[in-house]
This record gives C-alpha cells, sequence and structure tokens, in this order.
C-alpha cells in the first residue's frame, strides 16, 4: 500500500543555490497573514492566483529559473513560462541574460505602482466610454411591455460595493432616509464618507434620522456629525445588524459573521413586509431611546 505525506502547514520549501538542495522552513504566522494581505491585494489589481505566487516568490527569494520555479510551486513547467512571459510583458519581471535564463521580479514597490496604473487606465477609458455605451443602450428598440414593479432582492459582498449600494440609494432619497448604524460598522460608515453625504441629504429636505449604540466609541464618531437627527438607542440593540431604508422602497441590511472576522455581505431589497418590518423596529427604538 502506497503512503502519501502531506506537508505540515506552515512549511516553506526554498532552494538553497549555495548547496543545490531544497530545504523545508517554517514560516512565521505573522508573516503568513502579511503575504496573505499582499497576493489578496495583488490579486484585486488583477493578477491571477498562480501570476501571484510566481511574483512574490521571485520577490522574495530573488532569480531564478523558469525550472526551479516550476518546481518549488508545483506548478506545471509549460504554465510557468506562460506566466513569466505574461508578467514580463506587464512590467513586473525581467530576463536575465545568461545561460541558462534566469527571471528577476520588478521590485515591489514599482511593480505595485505599475499596477496600479495600470488599473487607473483602464478605468478611465470605461469612463470615456460610458456615455457612448448609454446612447447604445438608449438607441435599441424597446420591447412593448407594461411595467411592473417586482420585489426582489440582491446580495453584495465586500466593504467597497455595499458602500456604493449604501451611496446609491442615498441619492435616491427623496422623503426619508433611517438609517441605524452598529458599533462595529460606524467606523467604516465615517471614514467612507456615508455620514457626511446624510447629513448633505438632510440639507435637500429630506428627513434623515441616524440611530446606533450607545457607546464610547459611536459618541466619538457621531460627535463629529452635524446630523441635527441623531439618537442613541439604549434598549437592547448590541447585537442588531446595520440597516438603511429609504422611502420606504429600498433597505441594505449589512450581514457579519464570526464578529467580523468573515467577508462581510449586505441584502438589498425593496420587499415591502421586510421594509414595514424593519422601519417598525427602527421607530421603536428611536421613540424608546431615554
Amino acid at each position: 500500500m502506497e503512503l502519501s505525506v502531506e506537508k505540515p502547514e506552515g512549511i516553506v520549501k526554498l532552494y538553497d543555490e549555495n548547496s543545490g538542495l531544497w530545504r523545508f522552513v517554517k514560516a512565521d504566522k505573522s508573516s503568513a497573514r502579511s503575504l496573505e494581505i499582499i497576493e489578496k491585494a495583488l490579486r484585486g489589481l488583477g493578477l491571477s492566483k498562480n501570476e501571484v505566487k510566481v511574483y512574490v516568490y521571485l520577490a522574495r527569494t530573488g532569480e531564478h529559473k523558469a525550472s526551479d520555479i516550476s518546481e518549488a510551486l508545483s506548478l506545471h513547467r509549460t504554465e510557468t513560462y506562460r506566466i513569466l512571459r505574461d508578467l514580463e510583458k506587464r512590467g513586473l519581471v525581467s530576463s536575465v541574460f545568461e545561460k541558462p535564463l534566469k527571471f528577476i521580479a520588478t521590485p515591489f514597490e514599482k511593480a505595485l505602482d505599475i499596477l496600479i496604473e495600470t488599473k487607473r487606465m483602464k478605468l478611465n477609458l470605461l469612463e470615456k466610454k460610458r456615455q457612448n455605451l448609454i446612447d447604445i443602450w438608449l438607441s435599441l428598440p424597446k420591447p412593448e411591455v407594461e411595467p411592473e414593479r417586482k420585489e426582489v432582492f440582491q446580495i453584495l459582498e465586500g466593504e467597497e460595493q455595499i458602500s456604493l449600494k449604501a451611496d446609491e440609494i442615498l441619492d435616491k432619497a427623496e422623503k426619508e432616509a433611517l438609517a441605524f448604524i452598529s458599533e462595529s460598522d460606524i467606523a467604516n460608515f465615517y471614514h467612507s464618507g456615508f455620514l457626511d453625504r446624510l447629513e448633505k441629504t438632510s440639507k435637500k429636505g429630506v428627513d434623515v434620522q441616524l440611530l446606533t449604540n450607545y457607546s464610547p466609541k459611536t459618541c466619538f464618531f457621531i460627535e463629529r456629525t452635524k446630523l441635527k437627527k441623531t439618537r442613541y438607542s439604549r434598549l437592547n440593540s448590541e447585537n442588531m445588524p446595520t440597516f438603511i431604508i429609504v422611502d420606504n422602497e429600498h433597505l441594505l441590511l449589512l450581514i457579519r459573521k464570526e464578529n467580523g472576522k468573515k467577508k462581510t455581505a449586505a441584502l438589498w431589497t425593496n420587499y415591502d413586509a421586510f421594509i414595514r418590518a424593519l422601519k417598525t423596529l427602527f421607530t421603536e427604538l428611536w421613540n424608546n431611546n431615554n
């Protein structure tokens, strides 16, 4: 019977050029967490999982032959060459003119600048195309269908998507915007500028009410807003999720798992019964703040 031995977690395989041997080194947990953050950021800037692995390996260990990279990262040699060439085209890797051919990573700071600038250029191009795409869409023949209000919902993941959706429904506010922001979320909403946008919305004649838990943290952020209608809930609302209701038409409900350790998600809906239930809860908390 063949036995398979799994490599223990936290063990990194490194190639020692002086001895020509591979050695296994126990990785520091704090370093592993830092690398995880960096790798996630690089993927967000457009690199694939394996492209990130190859770049980070080269950036941390110096120049290597493609075969060494392939073996160290357990990648097929053909894929490794393809990734190296793609990274080279993007300016993230260079070839060293030696025999055998070796590859070296662009310094991390420079690589980050390249990726950010590339992302910015793509966004600028999309922005320029935006109006043209809208014009083309509006020029399409419209089917003769009577508009019908549907009760729908949408799941959003990540702070950025949630912030964009919160801004979107707030922009639609004409009469009323109610926001219960929990202690765990208030810092994010403050730094994203949402609390400032609530203030601007109130100046347009919209009835804006902001409610939160009573704590030193929430007091710190609420005192920095200029909203006239803010209250602290003194009822048992510590575990209540953040939610925003606009004009009885839009509800955004945040979902945090394991005290925020997992990725934040949110539910947006125009489901009337759900909105009425949470508005009743908001009114109850608002009227019993003393």
